[in-house]
C-alpha cells in the first residue's frame, strides 16, 4: 500500500514525464506528462520492452549501479533515469525521462563540424606514368588531380597536394559520413579514368578522426594509409584512437617494375647483419614451402657475411617434411627450437621474420620481445596487430611469396654462386606453393626470381619430389572434392573429415581443385588439425574478395588467396561464412 501511495503521488506532481515499472517490466502507473515521450495513450499495462526496447534485466541493473539509460522517441531524445522504489517483490523502479533533445542537436553538430585529415595516394602512379608517352603522362595526371580536388569541392573539403601522388585533404566529420555513406566511390571513380597501362588507377585513402588535435588526425591518417598500402591499396581505411574501419579492397595489387626497393632493402638488412653478433631466422608456426624456403635465403646471406646464424624451427607438418628432412641431412644449417633459441640471444641479435607479420602467428613472439631488434619481410597484406617498432620492414603485397622477394634481396646481397641447390630449391619450391605451380598471383617479377633460380641451380624435378603426397592424404583429398556443395554465386564449400596433421595443406589444396571447376569463382574448405582446432582455406579468381571474408573471423590473406583458424566446429563456420557472403551481397 505504501509503494502504491507513493507512486500515486509522484505521478501526480511531477512536472516531469515519469512512469512506474514493476520487476516483471509492467508499466503500472504514469504521470501525465508521459505523453511527452509516447504518442499514445493506454500504456498501462504494456510491457515496457515493448514500448522502448529495454529489457526489464537492463532496468534493473541500471537502478542498482545508478547509470543512465537513453531513448529516442517522439522525435526527441530522453535520458532515463531509474530508481527503485520500495523493496523486495513488491519494488516498483520510476522511469524518469529527461528531454536532453537540444543537448543531442548541439552534440552532433559539434561532432558533424568537428576536422578531420584524409591522405589519399595514387597506388601505381609511377607504373601508370611509365606506360605513356609525355603528353599521356601529363594528361593522366591532370585527370587524376581534378578528380580528387573535384572531389573534395564537393565535400566543401581544403586539398593539398604536396608530391605527385600523394594529397592531403582536410574535412568535417559530416562530409567523412557522407563518404561512409557513399562507401567511398572515389575509389571506383578513379579507375573510370582512361589510361594507356593494362592496369586501371587505384587509390589508398587514409583518414584520422577522433584526435585531440589535427596534429593527432593527421598521424592517424598516416598510419591508415600505410595499413591501406599494406593490404594491397584500392581502399579507404579510417583510424580513430581504438579501431580501424575498412572500404574497398577490390583490386588486386599491381606489381612493381622498379627493383630499386630490393636493392635498398639488401643493403639495409647487409648493414644490420654485419652490426649484429648472432642471426635468428624463423617464420610462422607450422611452416609451410614459402616460409622454409625464405629463411633458408636469409641465413646463406648471414653465413656469407660469416655471422652465426640459426633457423628457428618448431614443429611442422608431413608436407615439410620432406625438404626439412633433406636440409637437416646436408649439415649445412643450425635449426633451433623455439626454446633453445631463447637460451642462445644476447642484447646484440638480430631476428629476421619471413612470411608472417603478426605477433600471434610466428614462431616464437617471446624471441622477439626478448631481442627488441627484428626485421620483417612478408608479402601478405598488413594487419592491424602487425609488429611495432621494427628496424626494418619490406611488406609487399604484390608479391606472390616471400621466397620471391628473399631471392630478388639475395640477388643484391650476395653473389649468385653462393646460393647452394638445396636453397635454390628450397625458395623455388616457396614460390611455387603460393602461386599454385604459377597458376596463381605469379607476375613478371615471380617468373624473373624462378629464373634465375634456375641458373642458379635450382632442379625442378627434384622440386616436385616436395610436393608429392602421401596415399591416405590422396584419399582424402579425392573425397573432399567429390562431397563439395555448390551455392548460388559460384561458391564452392567442402570439409574434410577428421582431424588432419596436414589439414592446412589439404584444405588448401582442395580448395584450390574446386576453383578448376566451371562457374565457381571462390572455394572454402575446412577441416581439424591434430589439436582439434578448424582450420579454414579460402580462394578465388578475383571477383571475391576472400582477404575481407577470412578477415572477419580473424583470419587474413590476400584478395584472392586467403585463410584463418577458428574455434568453431567445421560445419558452423562455413554456415557463418556464407552468412559473411550474404551480408556483403545484400
Amino acid at each position: 500500500m505504501y509503494v502504491g501511495r507513493v507512486e500515486k503521488l509522484l505521478a501526480h506532481y511531477s512536472q516531469i514525464p515519469l512512469c512506474f515499472v514493476n520487476l516483471n517490466g509492467k508499466i503500472t502507473r504514469a504521470s501525465s506528462k508521459i505523453a511527452e515521450v509516447f504518442k499514445y495513450d493506454g500504456i498501462i499495462g504494456r510491457d515496457i520492452f515493448e514500448l522502448t526496447r529495454i529489457r526489464p534485466a537492463e532496468l534493473i541493473e541500471a537502478a542498482q549501479n545508478e547509470t543512465n539509460l537513453y531513448l529516442d522517441s517522439n522525435d526527441k531524445s530522453f535520458k532515463i533515469l531509474s530508481e527503485f522504489i520500495g523493496e523486495g517483490e513488491t519494488a516498483s523502479i520510476m522511469m524518469s525521462f529527461i528531454d536532453v533533445t537540444s543537448y543531442e542537436v548541439l552534440k552532433d553538430m559539434y561532432n558533424d563540424e568537428k576536422a578531420c585529415i584524409a591522405v589519399i595516394n595514387v597506388d601505381n602512379f609511377d607504373e601508370l606514368t611509365a606506360s605513356a608517352g609525355d603528353e599521356r603522362e601529363l594528361a593522366i595526371s591532370t585527370e587524376i588531380d581534378r578528380l580528387i580536388r573535384g572531389w573534395g569541392e564537393k565535400l566543401g573539403a581544403a586539398v593539398v597536394r604536396y608530391r605527385e601522388h600523394l594529397y592531403e585533404i582536410c574535412l568535417t566529420h559530416g562530409n567523412l559520413q557522407r563518404l561512409v555513406d557513399d562507401k567511398f566511390c572515389i575509389l571506383d571513380e578513379a579507375k573510370e579514368i582512361e589510361t594507356e597501362a593494362d592496369f586501371p588507377v587505384t587509390l589508398s585513402i587514409g583518414v584520422g578522426i577522433g584526435g585531440k588535435t589535427l596534429a593527432d588526425c593527421e598521424t592517424y591518417a598516416e598510419d591508415a594509409l600505410d595499413l591501406a598500402l599494406g593490404r594491397g591499396g584500392d581502399q579507404a581505411i579510417i583510424k580513430n584512437i581504438k579501431n580501424f574501419e575498412y572500404y574497398g579492397g577490390k583490386s588486386q595489387s599491381v606489381e612493381k617494375s622498379n627493383k630499386g626497393k630490393s636493392r635498398i632493402i639488401a643493403h639495409a638488412l647487409k648493414l644490420l647483419i654485419s652490426q649484429s653478433s648472432r642471426i635468428f631466422v624463423m617464420g610462422h608456426r607450422n611452416p609451410d614451402m614459402d616460409s622454409f624456403g625464405a629463411s633458408l635465403g636469409i641465413y646463406r646471406i648471414a653465413e656469407s657475411m660469416g655471422k652465426e646464424a640459426y633457423v628457428v624451427l618448431g614443429p611442422y607438418n608431413d608436407a615439410l617434411t620432406a625438404i626439412a628432412d633433406e636440409a637437416k641431412e646436408t649439415g649445412y644449417y643450425e635449426f633451433v627450437s623455439p626454446e633453445k633459441a631463447l637460451n642462445l640471444v644476447d642484447e646484440n641479435s638480430l631476428v629476421v621474420v619471413v612470411d608472417a607479420h603478426r605477433p600471434i602467428l610466428v614462431e616464437s613472439n617471446a624471441l622477439i620481445m626478448k631481442v627488441g631488434r627484428t626485421v620483417v619481410i612478408d608479402h601478405h597484406r598488413r594487419a592491424e596487430d602487425c609488429f611495432s617498432d621494427l628496424l626494418l620492414s619490406y611488406m609487399e603485397s604484390y608479391a606472390s611469396s616471400a621466397s620471391e622477394l628473399v631471392t630478388e634481396i639475395i640477388q643484391y646481397a650476395c653473389e649468385k654462386r653462393t646460393l647452394t641447390n638445396m636453397e635454390a630449391n628450397a625458395l623455388l619450391a616457396g614460390i611455387m606453393v603460393d602461386t599454385n605451380r604459377f597458376a596463381v598471383k605469379a607476375g613478371v617479377r615471380t617468373f624473373e626470381a624462378a629464373s634465375w633460380l634456375r641458373r642458379a641451380g635450382a632442379d625442378l624435378e627434384h622440386v616436385r619430389r616436395y610436393f608429392q603426397a602421401n596415399t591416405e592424404s590422396f584419399k582424402v583429398r579425392a573425397m573432399c572434392i567429390a562431397n563439395a556443395q555448390f551455392f548460388d554465386g559460384g561458391i564452392a564449400m567442402s570439409i574434410c573429415p577428421g582431424q588432419n596433421p596436414n589439414s592446412q595443406i589439404l584444405n588448401s589444396q582442395v580448395a584450390d581443385e574446386l576453383l578448376t571447376i566451371r562457374g565457381i569463382r571462390a572455394s572454402f574448405v575446412a577441416g581439424q588439425n591434430e589439436y582439434g582446432k578448424t582450420v579454414v582455406s579460402a580462394r578465388s579468381l578475383g571477383d571475391v574478395n576472400v582477404q575481407v571474408v577470412m578477415e572477419k573471423f580473424g583470419g587474413g590473406g590476400h584478395l584472392n588467396t586467403a585463410g584463418a583458424q577458428v574455434e568453431m566446429s567445421p560445419e558452423e563456420i562455413l554456415i557463418r561464412i556464407r552468412e559473411a557472403l550474404n551480408e556483403k551481397n545484400s
